[in-house]
């Protein structure tokens, strides 16, 4: 997969947290061992995407580092109030961030002001994976394609309201992205995480979302809700039948990605091992296979290769969010 391919090449360019990690000597083993808890802030609801990668991981680091991973979530304002707590919280390696492109990404140009820098102020740890967006219709949406979903929208301008787990999040931008796209008038209805989003979205409140696959698989396997078009370049292997959405607008695509941090000074030993097990634990049949369960693609890195993704990342969201129109304040 491209993607793999270029995380495999990746060369060494770290950012100023990443640099603070340095180089571990071959062969070597990591310095650090925690002994005591560690705390793992997520930044939206239980339930969404987001989370259910993070206690996944969790529980698979818990196991190999020896210390439990307790699992702290704190929605809202797009991720932002998670990850201001996690950049100023003692940078020991006991509390990391379940980073997403939105907040990493996309954040900096939707906000004019943020209470932290999303480079300064975090070490990169390990990219954790990828995980494709479907746009999925609740009951009340008759559509059954991209193209019949943009001919209704246009038929009712101001009317058809799209959810998401927040403002910045990738179904925000997604939505926004296929509204500036499409020439579309459409109400963006923001959540504090995926999963009241999807549940708003069965009950009809809102008419479709474009959600982590993850979110909404038991609802579409029940046919409470249906697909339309996955936001990636290529089509889910869990559901081949349902077409891309650039097979109907070409060139469109949004991928949404998660990823441990720490703040910024953590230790470099610090950062080192808990790179070395997250990448350990995701390659693990186990794992890989519950994440592809869901629909997500595990990836694992190094500081410095996941440094050098989100530099590549950051300018790739500023696009994203000025093509879209959409803004935070």
């Amino acid at each position: 997969m491209q993607r793999r391919t270029l995380l495999a090449t990746l060369a060494a360019a770290p950012l100023a947290g990443a640099q603070r990690a340095g180089a571990q000597p071959a062969g070597a083993q990591p310095a650090w061992a925690p002994d005591k808890p560690i705390k793992l802030v997520v930044p939206f609801a239980a339930g969404g995407s987001t989370d259910i990668t993070a206690r996944l991981l969790a529980q698979a680091l818990s196991d190999r580092l020896g210390q439990p991973m307790v699992i702290e979530n704190r929605p809202g304002a797009g991720g932002n109030i998670a990850a201001e707590a996690v950049a100023r919280a003692t940078p020991d390696g006991y509390t990391l961030f379940m980073a997403t492109s939105g907040i990493i990404g996309a954040n900096k140009a939707l906000y004019r002001s943020l209470p932290f820098d999303p480079v300064r102020d975090f070490a990169p740890i390990s990219q954790v994976a990828f995980v494709p967006n479907m746009l999925v219709v609740g009951p009340s949406m008759p559509a059954r394609t991209i193209a019949e979903l943009i001919e209704r929208v246009k038929a009712r301008p101001g009317e058809v309201t799209y959810g998401s787990a927040g403002i910045g999040t990738s179904q925000h931008m997604a939505g926004a992205l296929l509204a500036q796209r499409a020439g579309l008038n459409m109400i963006h209805v923001p959540y504090r995480g995926g999963a009241p989003a999807n549940t708003d979205l069965v009950s009809g409140k809102i008419d479709f979302i474009m959600s982590p696959l993850v979110e909404v698989l038991p609802q579409i396997r029940a046919g409470t809700l249906r697909p339309l078009g996955v936001t990636t370049r290529n089509r889910s292997p869990l559901f081949p039948e349902v077409p891309t959405i650039a097979e109907t607008m070409p060139g469109f695509e949004i991928a949404l990605w998660s990823g441990l941090m720490a703040p910024a000074g953590t230790p470099a030993a610090a950062l080192q091992r808990l790179a070395l097990e997250t990448a350990a634990v995701l390659r693990t049949d186990a794992l890989k296979a519950k994440l592809a369960e869901q629909g997500s693609e595990p990836v694992g890195s190094n500081p410095d290769q996941f440094a050098t993704f989100i530099h590549a990342e950051i300018p790739k969201w500023t696009e994203i969010v000025r093509l879209s129109g959409a803004t935070a304040d």
